[in-house]
């Protein structure tokens, strides 16, 4: 009965029940950091996500809940690339979600697993952050970086045209962004990233002829962070991400976003090469979309 009643509306809720494909939502702290270079790093990590989706009121559609696990695996290493210190990272996720809503006086649930979409990035420290290796990173001090990253989402993700709800979004994603980080004294830092995601269409959309288009969405952060020690900190998140508008065959919705998300992370070193790091975030102003909290954790560790 829900993808019945949602063809009335059929493009409001695609990509707003998965924020594991809602890029300009991540909250990401020390993403320009300083790093040694001939560093590789491994990571796998699980996530779980929980909360509400603020719909269109016209829809026949109420109290539409979701909850979603996500374990992630990811493998990163950092170069020297024309003089500039530089990382390349890759992650793939996994997704198992369950979604319950109340449809015309009666209750429904559906439930999804599969692959994500796999995600890109790298980046380049262009000031502040000259090649170094472990040993003369130590010694020096911590200075002002502007950094500069770009981000893809690939479409690796499990996608069924005939479905408005998937994991996958049948699509690519780019998002060119610049970052600075600035230590304010010895021991607190602050971030602060601007980027724009940009979408290619997804031309099987459902009921798998349709063509979803969606403008850029813009994305801002700040990180404020403490260093406890060189390797332990913690850090207070926000996010503004705005506009996204998406049209289906040309017709556009009313879904524009303008939300704030805020969160707090907390990386905790468990050896030389090892690291432990949890993080939650939750929708602090949300007028369309995903209304959602998350509670990550993850296990890093790197080889020199």
């Amino acid at each position: 009965m829900i993808e019945f009643i949602l063809n009335f509306k059929k493009h409001v809720l695609l990509f707003l029940l998965f924020p594991i494909v809602l890029s300009a939502q991540d909250l990401d702290p020390r993403a320009y950091a300083r790093t040694p270079i001939n560093m590789t790093f491994f990571g796998v990590g699980f996530g779980y996500t929980y909360g509400n989706v603020l719909l269109d009121p016209s829809l026949p559609l109420k109290d539409l809940k979701s909850n979603m696990e996500a374990p992630m695996f990811g493998v990163g290493h950092t170069m020297n690339i024309f003089g500039f210190t530089s990382q390349v990272y890759a992650a793939l996720p996994y997704a198992w979600a369950q979604l319950s809503a109340n449809v015309q006086g009666v209750d429904e649930s559906r439930t999804r697993a599969g692959l994500g979409d796999m995600r890109f990035r790298i980046s380049m420290l262009l000031i502040g952050g000259r090649p170094v290796n472990v040993q003369e990173l130590k010694k020096e001090s911590p200075r002002f970086i502007l950094g500069a990253s770009l981000s893809i989402t690939a479409p690796t993700g499990q996608f069924f045209p005939d479905k408005l709800i998937n994991i996958g979004t049948n699509r690519w994603s780019f998002k060119p962004e610049i970052g600075i980080s600035y230590p304010i004294t010895k021991n607190w830092f602050i971030d602060m990233y601007a980027g724009i995601w940009f979408f290619t269409d997804n031309d099987e959309f459902f009921p798998g002829n349709s063509v979803r288009s969606q403008e850029p969405l813009g994305s801002f952060q700040t990180h404020i962070s403490y260093n406890f020690n060189p390797a332990m900190w913690a850090a207070i998140d926000f996010t503004y991400y705005t506009g996204g508008q998406s049209s289906v065959n040309g017709f556009k919705d009313d879904d524009d976003q303008n939300n704030v998300r805020v969160g707090a992370t907390f990386n905790l070193p468990v050896s030389k090469r090892d690291a432990i790091k949890l993080a939650y975030s939750t929708g602090a102003i949300i007028r369309f979309g995903a209304n959602f909290s998350t509670i990550s954790l993850a296990w890093q560790t790197a080889f020199f």
